[in-house]
């Protein structure tokens, strides 16, 4: 998998976190506000799954 990826957990003005996944080698973004009734880290291995699987979606799309 991609160790470019890099995560950053923003507190909003009003109090909820928002979790963005970012690529620099395919420019890719994701970004989703967390359920504050969760935990955080819970959520943020699941949106890391979600977004290593989109990274590499988008590989195997670039190379055939």
């Amino acid at each position: 998998m991609n160790p470019e990826i890099q995560i950053d957990l923003v507190k909003l003005a009003d109090g909820s976190r928002l979790l963005r996944l970012s690529d620099a080698t395919s420019r890719l973004c994701l970004e989703k506000r967390l359920d504050p009734s969760a935990p955080v880290l819970r959520q943020k291995q699941h949106w890391l799954q979600v977004f290593r699987s989109l990274l590499a979606s988008e590989a195997t799309a670039n190379a055939a």
